[in-house]
């Protein structure tokens, strides 16, 4: 595990001295990129690499470690499909560790509404994890067969007036979805997360040049937050957590690291936390990726230029 981490950074850090930060074509929504973050995902329906997520969550009875990875690949213009998996290890206390993978889990967008000049993205989509697919090996998941119609938005602070400038570099995405199991006997729940950051390279190209030297003007500090709310009778309170972190944004691809403060009691006993590396596929392989496999997309197919 320390050496995926280690060589997932080092490759990223590599390019720390001499990347100047880019706008990418594949989160771009007028004058603003929106990253893709670790919990919230990003209405934009393109080609993505995230590989690895690393999150761990202490708790009082089991200690546990997930490593995912998820493929995202435009298909259409403007639409997309990604494939993802999670590897679980569990470590309860006085009993053997368990480990393996969850269901298969499979998603489906389209970026229905842009409006650039007020950056401004709307986009549908569902999420299908396919029961039956994940590990026997961990008895204490759920492996229902659950669908998850979803909305996605993102929204820059582009408009605010010269009076409160420094607030434009805020931006926040969304997305909630509503889980429908298959077994009727599972609770059917409301999910829902989002992300207010702050674009340091923002700051420096469309408000003011501060000065903020390499690595800190490439970073985008930000908190997310992802909920899920029980809505069968007598269901379990809302439950979820608070990410505070930051991003670091390079020329082909951006660590993240989040803290995850639990919510409520049942949320969990302590606070966790998040690392997150995502690959920019598109800038590093222009000639496979960055496009959809059918058709074309202009708004989609801009060439990559320095800040």
């Amino acid at each position: 595990m320390k050496k995926i981490i280690q060589g997932a950074a080092i490759a990223c850090a590599i390019t720390i001295p001499t990347a100047p930060a880019l706008v990418r074509a594949h989160g771009l929504e007028g004058d603003r990129f929106f990253p893709p973050t670790p919990l919230t995902d990003d209405p934009f329906a393109v080609d993505e690499l995230s590989l690895p997520e690393i999150q761990y969550n202490p708790a009082t009875a089991s200690r546990e470690l997930d490593v995912s990875g998820a493929f995202t690949k435009e298909i259409f213009p403007k639409f997309a499909l990604n494939l993802s998996d999670t590897y679980i290890n569990l470590n309860p206390k006085g009993g053997p560790a368990q480990d393996g993978f969850s269901p298969l889990g499979f998603n489906a967008k389209y970026q229905l509404w842009e409006v650039p000049e007020h950056e401004f993205i709307f986009s549908i989509g569902s999420d299908f994890t396919l029961g039956g697919t994940g590990s026997k090996a961990l008895p204490s998941y759920s492996y229902y067969t659950t669908y998850t119609p979803n909305i996605y938005f993102g929204k820059g602070f582009n408009e605010l007036p010269d009076g409160l400038k420094f607030f434009r570099p805020l931006a926040f995405t969304g997305v909630a979805g509503y889980d429908l199991y298959a077994n009727a006997a599972a609770s059917n729940a409301l999910e829902w997360s989002g992300s207010l950051q702050y674009s340091i390279p923002y700051l420096q190209e469309h408000v003011e040049d501060a000065g903020i030297p390499r690595p800190l003007r490439d970073m985008i500090p930000l908190v997310e937050f992802q909920m899920t709310t029980p809505t069968n009778k007598d269901a379990v309170p809302t439950t979820g957590s608070i990410n505070p972190g930051v991003l670091w944004e390079g020329k082909y691809c951006q660590i993240s690291l989040e803290a995850s403060i639990p919510l409520n009691s049942q949320s969990g006993p302590a606070v966790g936390g998040l690392f997150q590396v995502q690959i920019f596929i598109d800038d590093l392989f222009p000639k496979v990726f960055g496009h959809p496999l059918f058709g074309s997309d202009e708004s989609n197919n801009e060439t990559t230029s320095d800040k």
